[in-house]
């Protein structure tokens, strides 16, 4: 019998949480059945395998980070907007690791275009107008912010940073510093 009150976003939620604590890479079925206690079995009534919970996480962090840009955005421009927008990113990936790897996730194309993915790159496209970029030069920067803000953290998370001077928040400033350098005196083709 599966247990009341088990839906596919009650799901999806605790499953995010076990990403943060076990990581993405480890959270399946059987790991979220033994979370609520019941049958592996019991939980396909609302998933359909571990892909689709995965896709799920990833939906629900996708969402949750674009909330968080749109929020940082509100009324700003030029480098304090492209600062607010770069650490909102890194924060979310410090306090929900296995959530950011989760945004990650490869959607098929269907769900991808539908989901909060396209928001992300709606927001980053603000930004740069606010750099006077036209086509194709805006896709190749919101390719190298994208690039940019999740070498940086994926590096920092894994400890990459910590070993020498100077902190890496410093080094960070000094990366956005230089990422609105290069889009305010973007070169010609």
């Amino acid at each position: 019998m599966v247990r009341a009150g088990l839906t596919p976003d009650r799901l999806a939620q605790a499953g995010a949480e076990l990403a943060d604590e076990v990581g993405f890479e480890q959270v399946t079925v059987s790991a979220l059945a033994r979370r609520f206690d019941v049958k592996v079995a019991s939980l396909y009534s609302h998933l359909r395998n571990s892909h689709d919970l995965k896709t799920r996480i990833a939906l629900l962090a996708l969402e949750e980070l674009a909330d968080r840009g749109a929020a940082a955005l509100a009324g700003r421009a030029g480098k304090d907007a492209l600062s607010a927008f770069a650490n909102v990113y890194r924060d979310y990936a410090r306090e929900h690791p296995g959530r950011y790897a989760a945004a990650q996730f490869r959607l098929d194309p269907e769900t991808a275009v539908a989901s909060a993915g396209v928001r992300h790159a709606q927001m980053t496209r603000a930004i740069l107008r606010g750099y006077d970029l036209t086509e194709p030069d805006q896709t190749h920067a919101v390719r190298l912010l994208g690039s940019v803000f999740h070498g940086y953290v994926s590096l920092e998370l894994q400890g990459g940073f910590s070993h020498s001077a100077p902190d890496s928040q410093e080094s960070w400033t000094r990366v956005v510093d230089a990422l609105d350098a290069l889009l305010r005196n973007w070169p010609a083709p």
